[in-house]
């Protein structure tokens, strides 16, 4: 029974003051969410339905595929962690802490280590094997900036499974049957979405792709082209052409007095931004000097340098680059010696402008291919405009609502899962990883479909099937009606919301349209005299009206077409 004269949804008019995401707005005053702390929030009675809702689709479509629900334990051992190696390697986001025998412990962001650790305990045999196992359970993440509601926070809930197969062919069958497996979850979820290559990260492996449903508060940016998507930290393509100088036999230098910025020596030498070389001086690891050159209107992909560099990096200060290179807003490569270059692979031209190395002045006619010695790498983000296969790339935003990663034996090998093949030889077992977060489901879903009078859920994801408003008051014959038609919603088996409170038209219809069932019907005076009941399909509020005799038959019928 779900009437709101007795249930808890706290709606409000104005959203947070500092929401800027519109699912965080409309999550707040639609009385799904309210926040405890940063990063920190409740899922309230409505709200958590519609969580629920994502939570079962998964689940079923996991099911289908053979996988083994389970349920793993938030606080970890330190040690398991450390014997994985991330412990020490995963900065401040990993929650560390000791318990009262000043043990350390570890509050969990992913699971990896743990459901390893129980395969190590049971595969012996290559009979033991594949295996899929998942969970749905709580993660803690120390997010340094939480943000836009449910989409960046230090606490959600998490499904994550994984696969245990015998060699890397087995893993390519999991990886697989859950790429199959989330794409019917994203379909049946309503979203609007595609799947993308993207980078590894800290859980390892071999590969991996993200599953992004486009929004403008995404916080990632994705690169788009006919038979092309790429998370932007991975994306390759061909750069837009630039026009460049004329070649000279040898590099010139010129005087450019305060000119320290790309756009200030493009004015001045008038050559496009992209006729420049901007160089980057970093540190490697604890005090190794290496120079970064891109074009002057391309920027470094710090995924992609931290890749190619295969270990950590920081910009270099000042202090630490002048003497060896040159003053600040004048290095570039020519003359540089002891130093490694790294030249971005679109600085492909014979004629470019650089630093001189000297204050005040820059050089002309550099041709990396020949004036500087260098090893090349992509470590550029892409732009819009440039093409794949010939066709152009657009960058779009978008959620991240899930991911799949290729292991492979980044986890067996240091936790000792391993197992006997047909031989008897003891080999490591091979696994992926796939992730997918409830609450960005549904904030990608609101997202998506909500417009300026509220949420619109799709069917699968709604809290509710039906929200039946009453209009008349208590002992009337249309309260009797409702009361009625609410019944016998119910007996067809569909979840109805059914506002029997106090109160006028306006503000039921605005709390219908803000908390976004697919169905609102409306039950009063009107509806008798008519001999009919109004109906509004909360997508593009378009209004409709079904038969009073039959009214939850025709009902029912008419919500099973709705998107």
């Amino acid at each position: 029974m779900t009437r709101l004269s007795q249930y808890f949804l706290p709606t409000e008019k104005q959203p947070p003051a500092d929401a800027e995401a519109l699912s965080h707005k409309l999550l707040v005053r639609a009385g799904m969410i309210r926040q405890v702390g940063a990063g920190l929030w409740s899922w309230l009675p409505a709200g958590y339905r519609a969580h629920q809702k994502a939570v079962q689709i998964i689940r079923e479509e996991l099911d289908a595929i053979g996988a083994q629900e389970m349920l793993m334990p938030v606080l970890n051992p330190a040690e398991i962690w450390q014997k994985s190696g991330r412990y020490d390697a995963i900065g401040g986001e990993l929650f560390r802490l000791k318990d009262r025998r000043g043990a350390d412990m570890v509050l969990a962001m992913t699971h990896e280590e743990i459901v390893t650790t129980h395969v190590a305990q049971v595969v012996r045999s290559y009979r033991d094997l594949p295996q899929i196992l998942y969970h749905f359970q709580v993660k803690e993440r120390d997010e340094p900036r939480p943000r836009a509601g449910v989409l960046r926070t230090r606490e959600f809930i998490m499904k994550d499974s994984y696969t245990f197969d015998r060699d890397a062919a087995g893993l390519d069958v999991g990886y697989e049957k859950h790429r199959e497996a989330y794409d019917k979850i994203f379909d049946r979820c309503g979203l609007e979405w595609y799947r993308v290559d993207s980078d590894v990260g800290m859980m390892g492996g071999t590969g991996a792709h993200e599953y992004m449903a486009p929004c403008p508060a995404g916080e990632n940016d994705v690169a788009l082209a006919p038979g092309y998507a790429a998370n932007v930290e991975v994306a390759a393509a061909t750069p837009k052409p630039v026009e460049l100088p004329a070649a000279l036999d040898a590099p010139e230098v010129f005087e450019t007095p305060g000119a320290t910025t790309i756009e200030a020596v493009s004015q001045l030498a008038g050559v496009p931004a992209g006729a420049l070389i901007k160089a980057f001086p970093i540190i490697v690891g604890e005090d190794e000097l290496r120079l970064v050159l891109v074009r002057g209107d391309h920027r470094v992909n710090e995924i992609k340098l931290g890749n190619a560099l295969g270990a950590a990096f920081r910009p270099a200060h000042e202090a630490e680059f002048a003497d060896r290179i040159g003053p600040a807003g004048y290095i570039g490569p020519v003359g540089v010696s002891g130093v490694p270059i790294l030249l971005d692979s679109a600085l492909d031209g014979d004629s470019y402008i650089a630093g001189a190395n000297e204050a005040d002045k820059h050089v002309r006619g550099v041709n990396p291919k020949r004036d500087f010695e260098s090893t090349l790498v992509d470590v550029r983000n892409v732009e819009a405009g440039d093409t794949v296969d010939g066709h152009e790339i657009r960058i779009e935003p978008a959620i991240e609502i899930g991911n799949i990663f290729k292991l492979g034996t980044r986890y067996s090998v240091p936790l000792g899962a391993t197992f006997l093949d047909e031989d008897g030889n003891s080999k490591p077992v091979w696994m992926g990883s796939y992730g997918i977060g409830p609450a960005r489901i549904c904030a990608a879903a609101v997202e998506q479909f909500a417009d300026e009078k509220g949420i619109s859920w799709p069917r699968s994801l709604s809290p509710f099937d039906v929200h039946l408003v009453g209009l008349g008051k208590a002992g009337t014959d249309e309260h009797a009606l409702a009361e009625k038609l609410y019944e016998e919603l119910r007996a067809l088996g569909l979840d109805v919301v059914y506002d029997d409170r106090d109160g006028g038209p306006g503000a039921k219809f605005a709390d219908a349209e803000l908390v976004g069932c697919p169905l609102r019907l409306t039950v009063g005076r009107r509806t008798i005299e008519a001999g009919e009941v109004e109906a509004q399909v909360r997508r593009g509020r378009e209004t409709r009206s079904v038969p009073l005799e039959g009214a939850a038959e025709a009902a029912y019928e008419l919500w099973k077409t709705l998107p």
